[in-house]
């Protein structure tokens, strides 16, 4: 017994002792779309798809973009959403930083994002522990894996080693158990497996191949249009002079150059111009149905005809809203499903940080910090944080939450007057009984009887 086997510790390359009987395949198994020739007749596989510029662009966008985002494990820690990242769980390192000995954490979720865009399905293998912790995580290529059940309905992974990939096991078939692999599936009909983006379009990308091999052999041969050699006689060896044609002035380096023709011959073009064929048009239009395919934004693969500065930022927010989170949550639930044990699912959760990609220009974050600290729900630190800043010491109130007095409810106008102190109330006093005495008059009244006693006094003087 090996000191692998007595901790619990299953090798990467160990085959499972006891093969399960398969005897249901499972519906739509990634059988119904595959790959193959197009109408177009071009070949649409993998290999052949990603040699398209667009295609190639769009893969590798989503893939880095996904890799590129931090995913942290996190702990809930009360009923009010309240988290903290859980930093001593053994998966948090291997999500964040590094799932396998031989590959970085962004390596992996580059190749695992590729997988599920040329194949519809990315596959790990989960290695843990006697105490069923996670080791690590190891990718599988998707085209070796078939997903079916044994007699009793469990789901087996069976991965076909034809390559040397795994050690000692070449031209084999290696089953695993359902929790031994993590599997993010695509877009299918079952919910089970997904179906490949490039299988399912294969003949959309073929016509945008059959266009670029027209493109190329246009090039190739001078830029000209093909045509017909006339001569007046017969000829004792066509294909001599058809091969002499050729290289003489085939090629986008003999394009332009003056032909001599002997013997009475003549050339007489019989194929249609490029621009006749719109061939410029049709290859836009492919790269419009390629981002179509892949809900990219033509602006993010260098298609700018139809970007402008007021709406390029809009369309950045809907990239990251439509079509990177789709992707995020496929990721982060089957981490859920897979990876964490059942007791765990309710206590952790990853999570990917999309927060940098959602930042608006410098004034517009500007803006939104000053709004959420003058309304308490930023503090400086929170803000330094997202800024990626060194954070104010807490005994110099980088902590501290601040709040806007100029707000209050309309219930209360008028009843904090003193520095947040509620004013008096004046007291409403009731008319005591009393006897009839002669009014008082007013004091404005005393005012004017006496002016005007002043004033006929004057007039009496003067008339004196």
């Amino acid at each position: 017994m090996g000191i692998l086997s007595w901790m619990g510790i299953s090798p990467r390359d160990a085959p499972k002792k006891e093969l399960p009987q398969i005897t249901d395949n499972v519906r739509d198994s990634g059988g119904v779309f595959v790959f193959g020739v197009a109408d177009s007749g071009q070949r649409v596989d993998e290999k052949s798809a990603m040699q398209i510029a667009t295609v190639y662009a769009c893969v590798r966008l989503l893939a880095e973009t996904v890799a590129g985002l931090p995913l942290h494990l996190y702990r809930y820690l009360d009923q009010n959403n309240g988290k903290e990242k859980a930093i001593d769980h053994p998966l948090y390192k291997i999500l964040y930083r590094l799932p396998n000995p031989e590959m970085t954490s962004f390596s992996f979720r580059e190749a695992m994002m590729t997988h599920l865009l040329l194949w519809g399905n990315a596959y790990a293998q989960i290695i843990r522990d006697g105490k069923n912790q996670v080791l690590g995580l190891y990718p599988l290529l998707p085209e070796n894996v078939e997903l079916d059940r044994d007699e009793h309905g469990d789901i087996y992974y069976i991965y076909h080693a034809y390559t040397d990939e795994v050690p000692g096991e070449n031209n084999k078939d290696i089953y695993f158990r359902r929790e031994e692999i993590l599997h993010i599936p695509g877009l299918g009909f079952n919910g089970l497996v997904g179906f490949s983006p490039i299988a399912m379009m294969k003949n959309a990308l073929g016509t945008t191949l059959a266009v670029e091999k027209y493109g190329s052999s246009f090039f190739k041969n001078g830029a000209q249009p093909s045509g017909v050699l006339e001569h007046p006689g017969v000829l004792k060896d066509p294909q001599k002079i058809r091969d002499n044609w050729t290289d003489t002035y085939g090629g986008a380096n003999n394009a332009h150059k003056v032909a001599l023709l002997e013997e009475g011959m003549t050339y007489k073009p019989i194929s249609l111009p490029p621009e006749d064929s719109q061939f410029l048009s049709t290859r836009e239009f492919g790269v419009e149905e390629i981002c179509r395919i892949f809900r990219v934004p033509p602006h993010m693969v260098q298609d700018l005809k139809r970007a402008t500065f007021s709406n390029i930022e809009h369309q950045s927010i809907d990239f990251v809203v439509h079509t990177l989170t789709p992707w995020l949550v496929r990721f982060e639930q089957a981490i859920i499903k897979d990876v964490l044990l059942p007791e765990e699912q309710d206590e952790y959760f990853p999570k990917f940080n999309v927060d940098g990609l959602l930042r608006g220009d410098y004034q517009s974050r500007m803006n939104g910090y000053a709004t959420g600290i003058s309304n308490g729900f930023l503090s400086p630190n929170d803000v330094h944080r997202l800024e990626n800043m060194d954070l104010i010491p807490a005994e110099q109130g980088g902590d501290d939450y601040y709040l806007n007095g100029g707000y209050v409810k309309l219930r209360d106008a008028g009843a904090f007057a003193n520095n947040g102190n509620p004013a008096p109330q004046k007291a409403v006093s009731q008319p005591e009984e009393t006897e009839d005495l002669p009014e008082e008059q007013p004091e404005e009244e005393h005012e004017s009887e006496n002016h005007a006693k002043q004033h006929e006094q004057r007039k009496k003087q003067r008339r004196q």
